[in-house]
């Protein structure tokens, strides 16, 4: 049995935390292409970061949200600036969308240094990195994003090349194989992980700066999507920009998605204006409902609260019951609803909980008292 990689244990408990399981390479291609056409999708294609580069800050004081990540970070670049030096090896982790690329680019520019980005899937061999690396001018900044994916042999060369500015490159095959140390310039690299659990601990380690990302208050998404508007042109109205702060699910680059389909609304069936009213009926249309559930989230929670009487169900059982594969279930919707605490993972299966009966406006059923499919009481459940 081959020995289990470090940080799988931290795997795990970000699994049962709702984070989604780590797939294969097309497996994670194929959902991901499933999970960018969701409008409330975390995830942003090639155009829509074409889009989202217009909006990005430029500076560390323009950043809203992430308030102790900012101060921290802050003093880190500052030291080194005064220094002369490059600063430490910044790690960033958290879910998809808070702003782990922005980051980096703003560092990038805060130290006035060029920028090379790339990620993890991309780099399959050592010699890939390599490349990256050799060419390097001293102070470079370089982002990879996705870090944990980085194919195991370009991960080994590069715990030499953050620590001692090194990378050897090996030369012929087999018994005449010769390295040659090939020194590099020194750099910054900016690691974005949205699997912390997933890095082994000798990467880990040898980042001196590591930070987590953490959901934003509808009160800061509010201020970005005004900072938004102004930048597209669009007329917003104070409750305008809090209903769409409200449906945003905490993440900036959903909350203006959600701006730019309800400013379509506003400029075509509308004078213009995006206010309370036009923002929820435009993302009505869009099946968007007052806590950021869509319809794939809506159909999975009313299948385990109406069909299932709460659970606990099987995964496969209940993604046949919304027409869905299994890994779409799992990949796409279950961690919002289960960061939402609307949904729970149990050893046994699914279960709703009473907030999820309350957001479909049924009553949570009595301790004991829930029923599964044809009304046949089903045991085990939460609410025991």
């Amino acid at each position: 049995m081959s020995e289990p990689r470090p940080g799988q244990a931290h795997a795990a408990a970000e699994e049962a935390a709702g984070a989604a399981p780590e797939l294969s390479r097309a497996e994670l291609d194929r959902l991901s292409q499933a999970e960018q056409e969701r409008i409330v999708s975390p995830l942003a294609g090639a155009d829509e970061r074409m889009i989202e580069g217009a909006l990005r800050p430029k500076r560390l004081s323009d950043f809203i949200g992430q308030t102790r990540v900012r101060e921290q970070l802050s003093l880190v670049l500052t030291g080194a600036l005064r220094r002369g030096k490059p600063p430490d090896h910044v790690l960033l982790s958290g879910p998809p969308g808070l702003g782990k690329t922005t980051i980096a680019m703003i560092i990038a520019a805060e130290l006035a240094a060029p920028l090379r980005i790339t990620s993890g899937p991309a780099i399959e061999r050592s010699g890939d990195l390599a490349a990256v690396l050799s060419s390097l001018g001293e102070g470079e900044v370089v982002f990879i994003d996705e870090i944990h994916r980085v194919a195991r042999p370009a991960e080994e060369m590069l715990y030499l090349a953050m620590e001692d500015f090194r990378v050897d490159v090996v030369v012929g095959k087999g018994p005449g194989a010769t390295a040659i140390p090939l020194e590099i310039a020194p750099f910054t690299l900016v690691g974005a992980t949205t699997r912390a659990g997933l890095l082994p601990a000798p990467l880990r380690d040898r980042f001196g700066f590591t930070a987590h990302l953490d959901f934003y208050e509808a009160a800061e998404l509010e201020i970005i999507i005004r900072r938004s508007a102004a930048l597209l042109g669009v007329a917003l109205r104070d409750d305008g920009a809090e209903e769409i702060a409200g449906r945003s699910r905490g993440t900036p680059r959903i909350a203006n998605r959600l701006l730019r389909r309800v400013r379509d609304y506003a400029e075509v069936r509308c004078d213009g204006v995006v206010s309370r009213d036009v923002a929820r009926s435009a993302l009505e249309l869009y099946e968007v409902d007052a806590h950021g559930l869509d319809r794939l989230d809506r159909a999975v929670l009313d299948a385990l609260v109406s069909r299932f009487g709460g659970g606990p169900v099987g995964l496969s059982t209940l993604a046949v019951a919304v027409g869905e594969e299994a890994e779409t279930v799992e990949v796409v919707a279950e961690p919002f609803l289960v960061r939402a605490g609307l949904m729970a993972r149990t050893p046994r299966g699914r279960v709703a909980t009473p907030a999820a009966w309350e957001h479909l406006g049924l009553p949570p059923p009595e301790a004991g008292g829930a029923t599964g499919p044809g009304g046949i009481a089903a045991p085990g459940t939460l609410f025991e």
